[in-house]
């Protein structure tokens, strides 16, 4: 449920929950580590190292799931890829349910065929309709990406590609969050973005 309020001067976008958004820019690294041929780990970190969130990731009956922990484990968010579905849609609930009373947010490619990777994202408190409340734009297969909420930039995203970070399964992305905005929610967006942009 997207709400947004104001703290210390600054708008506040909360989707995940208040306590993911901070009245400043926030910088995070994404690490993220392939394990064999259907298992994946994220890392989220600050520029000191620390653990923010951490997010595994396995595919069950052919369906890619993922779940955000915090750094002690405790489940915030899962993320389900919809299976059989043209535009690569995506559910996240909140904690580990499935229920629809749960569901946070769904996302899904513009277009069926798009050169770019654009993703709509739907809060599943909107009363908008057809209307995205979110947008991610990124290049084609480049991984970097911008969130834009209508036509304000909220947080941009680089992708530090190396041969040989890419051989080891080994990548990391560099992540700006602008001021109020719920970095676990921008968090959930790089990371369903980068499994939809690679398929």
């Amino acid at each position: 449920m997207e709400t947004s309020e104001v703290a210390d001067g600054v708008p506040i976008v909360s989707v995940v929950g208040y306590g993911f958004c901070v009245p400043y820019p926030v910088e995070l690294i994404i690490k993220k580590k392939s394990r064999g041929l259907f298992g994946t780990r994220f890392e989220v970190l600050d520029a000191s190292g620390n653990l923010f969130l951490q997010v595994d990731g396995f595919y069950r009956n052919f369906q890619k799931k993922r779940m955000m922990r915090d750094p002690a484990g405790f489940p915030i968010l899962t993320m389900r890829e919809k299976v059989l579905t043209i535009r690569e849609r995506w559910l996240v609930h909140r904690g580990e349910s499935s229920e629809t009373n749960d569901l946070l947010f769904t996302v899904q490619r513009s277009h069926a065929l798009q050169m770019k990777t654009r993703l709509d994202v739907f809060l599943a408190s909107s009363t908008n309709g057809d209307i995205s409340n979110f947008q991610v734009v990124g290049c084609y297969s480049s991984q970097s990406c911008k969130v834009y909420k209508g036509d304000t930039l909220v947080a941009e995203v680089n992708h530090k590609f190396t041969w040989g970070s890419f051989l080891d399964g080994r990548e990391k992305f560099r992540l700006q969050v602008y001021p109020g905005v719920d970095y676990a929610f921008i968090v959930t967006l790089v990371i369903i973005f980068s499994e939809i942009d690679m398929n």
